[in-house]
């Protein structure tokens, strides 16, 4: 059977035939510093974003607006895989792009896998093989986490779509059998051209930089990691109205930090409630959602959730939370909040202690990367925390 290009072992999808997105490749290959295979280059040429067999996608460079970015998904999925290289049971694992022969990304699967190329098989883009970094179930069908295959891309897709008396050639486990199939890939349904990002300007200056990652303390260091919005928004409601309908005042910290930067999204990551909102989607609305499913686990499952809740002394009250369902708050012990410790409720850990960082300070140092904590994303050894520390600003329209 011809493996010199899909047709050859592929049909199109009745119902979502592919459709080619027109791709400059130099200005790629420049990008990427890389050149790449021709089998990849005449798939993208000729079919455009591709879901094969039913279960694989197959990613070309182009964008589709809030659903993909060529290049920021190559970025994240090279530093998932760097993560996990690096937390490889025997040792290191593979190189990732950009490093030296590091592997290249160019699909993924609905099983939770990721398909790359070993470029460091071969000086030849046209000789580079698969790995594979299977997850999912994939580990418990005897594939190897990450699995080399002496296979071009071309041959690789071609023994996915082997029929079931057939033995792969060479041998060894692989994704399938599956369907012959090809489609346009139905969340890139009408994906444009991608053109490669011009170079950064560094948003801070050297001594800037060291201000917000070393030498500065406070809202100093934070307005250089995360500069406020230039109306922070609140609400339309005033701080009294909500001291009065909580029977407390909050403390002075987290009021000069809202005055500061308003409701909004801490680093893609850390959501703050809107205080002052009035009407529907109130603050005391989401604290009492939130306190009373922690009340309703605590039920069944009192030994994960030890905690006490507002308005019982020393009880929880949430003021924000995590996009993965954590929730940060304050212990409420005491009759002053601005001696009130701070705390996160985990979604995925065990209970900890509170925290010994106040607000700010927690803040900036979480951005630095310089605390580690459940229930706030962490940053890889290798990530510029410049580069992930930002604020999102809300309006009325946010949820929460």
């Amino acid at each position: 059977m011809d493996t010199a290009d899909i047709a050859g072992f592929a049909s199109p999808h009745p119902e979502r035939p592919p459709r080619p997105v027109d791709v400059d490749w130099p200005a790629v290959e420049k990008w990427l510093g890389l050149r790449l295979p021709d089998d990849y280059k005449r798939l993208a040429d000729a079919h455009g974003p591709l879901d094969f067999g039913e279960y694989l996608w197959i990613h070309v460079p182009c964008v589709q607006e809030n659903r993909f970015d060529y290049g920021d998904w190559l970025r994240e999925t090279h530093r998932s895989a760097r993560i996990e290289a690096r937390a490889h049971p025997e040792g290191r694992g593979p190189a990732v792009h950009p490093d030296p022969g590091g592997l290249l990304a160019w699909g993924t699967t609905r099983g939770c896998d990721t398909l790359f190329w070993d470029v460091s098989a071969s000086a030849d883009p046209n000789a580079w093989t698969v790995v594979v970094r299977h997850g999912g179930s994939g580990r418990s069908r005897g594939l190897q986490q990450w699995h080399r295959y002496d296979l071009t891309l071309t041959q690789y897709l071609r023994h996915t779509v082997r029929d079931a008396w057939e033995l792969p050639s060479p041998p060894g486990p692989l994704i399938g059998p599956l369907p012959g199939s090809a489609a346009r890939t139905a969340f890139l349904e009408t994906a444009a051209p991608w053109t490669p990002p011009a170079p950064a300007v560094p948003r801070l200056t050297e001594a800037e930089r060291r201000i917000a990652l070393k030498t500065g303390t406070g809202l100093e260091a934070l307005r250089l990691l995360s500069p406020p919005p230039a109306t922070p928004y609140l609400g339309g409601g005033t701080w009294e109205d909500l001291f009065a309908e909580l029977g407390t005042r909050l403390p002075g910290e987290y009021l000069t930090l809202m005055a500061e930067y308003g409701a909004g999204c801490w680093s893609g990551w850390l959501r703050f409630l809107t205080p002052l909102r009035t009407g529907e989607r109130r603050f005391l609305d989401h604290v009492e959602e939130t306190t009373d499913a922690y009340l309703s686990l605590k039920e069944d499952f009192p030994e994960y959730h030890p905690l006490p809740m507002w308005p019982e002394p020393g009880g929880f009250l949430p003021f924000a939370n995590s996009i993965d369902g954590d929730e940060i708050g304050w212990l409420t012990e005491g009759d002053d909040p601005d001696a009130w410790p701070l705390i996160v409720s985990p979604r995925h850990a065990d209970q900890g202690e509170p925290w010994e960082h106040g607000l700010i300070d927690a803040l900036v140092a979480w951005q630095r990367g310089t605390f580690v904590t459940a229930g706030l994303a962490g940053l890889d050894e290798d990530d510029d925390p410049i580069e992930f520390a930002r604020f999102e600003a809300w309006t009325d329209a946010a949820y929460w």
